[in-house]
């Protein structure tokens, strides 16, 4: 079997072009000829056999193969992060460093306030925060790209110790331009029906909202996938659909007076985040002390 011959260049390309839909556009915001990009794509797919790009008009657009190898793809780019920082970190003479990988609601609710600590009380610790949802995290961990995941704790499994981190609640979010509740929380009963914004596969957001969908006996689908809360507040706005997340995820993002809120009735709305670390990258000591303030009661 022939090795697959893969430089960071091309790593940087493949994210590039799935980000902006176009070779040219990713090739310019890389200083490439645009030649040369389409070159390195063409010379990728040979070798793995498969297109990972089919052309549309004004750009190209992902297929099946290249959604599968883009999850590999951000794995790679992520070490050699990994590989050219703790180099630096042993050329500055810092003590250790220290990766962390959180999914967006955690780090705007927690970790935020939690990684100003750590700076304060360790500031001999270079830290990194990575954000990804709750199930690349813990294929972070598997593999060792990160130090300290943080993850909901239904979101999948994972084999290795878990350690209680921070609890939150998702509460629905509607314009009331479109829709109108009343002040009484709202049952899953209310939303089978509803179309519903939610962020995508592996998102603690959608985890919940199939978790109680299945309390019904009824499976969720939904077209309405976003990659943030910023742009599920966008569709929220215009009517298309009601969200859900965290209330300081929602004030955070500073909404208007036409933007409602209520709260959600069942435990499928409680979200319970852990931690759980991968041993053997960072220094031993450097990454307990982490852990110890990570797993200190909030203030």
């Amino acid at each position: 079997m022939t090795r697959l011959k893969l430089d960071s260049a091309t790593v940087q390309l493949v994210l590039c072009i799935a980000e902006e839909g176009s070779i040219s556009r990713a090739a310019d915001r890389l200083s490439l000829a645009a030649a040369a990009a389409s070159r390195r794509v063409s010379d990728l797919e040979q070798q793995l056999g498969a297109p990972l790009f089919t052309r549309v008009a004004h750009g190209v657009k992902i297929t099946e193969a290249g959604s599968r190898l883009l999850a590999h793809i951000r794995q790679i780019d992520h070490l050699i992060d990994r590989l050219e920082e703790d180099a630096a970190v042993l050329s500055s003479g810092h003590d250790a460093r220290v990766v962390i990988a959180a999914p967006k609601a955690a780090m705007i609710q927690f970790l935020a306030a939690d990684l100003a600590r750590l700076r304060q009380a360790y500031p001999q610790i270079t830290l990194k925060v990575i954000e990804e949802n709750s199930r690349i995290v813990q294929q972070l961990l598997r593999d060792r790209v990160i130090d300290i995941g943080i993850y909901e704790k239904t979101s999948g499994f994972l084999d290795l110790p878990q350690f209680d981190y921070r609890h939150d609640e998702l509460v629905l979010v509607y314009s009331r331009a479109h829709y109108a509740f009343g002040g009484e929380a709202v049952g899953i009963d209310a939303l089978l029906e509803l179309p519903i914004v939610t962020l995508g596969k592996g998102s603690a957001v959608l985890t919940a909202i199939q978790r109680g969908f299945r309390s019904r006996g009824r499976a969720f689908s939904t077209q309405l996938i976003t990659s943030g809360f910023d742009s599920m507040l966008a569709l929220v706005r215009h009517g298309l659909g009601v969200g859900l997340m965290p209330p300081a995820v929602l004030h955070s993002l500073h909404p208007e007076a036409g933007l409602g809120t209520v709260a959600l009735e069942g435990d499928w709305a409680r979200r319970a985040y852990v931690l759980s670390a991968a041993l053997g990258h960072a220094q031993q000591q450097a990454l307990q002390n982490v852990l110890a303030l990570l797993r200190e009661p909030p203030r």
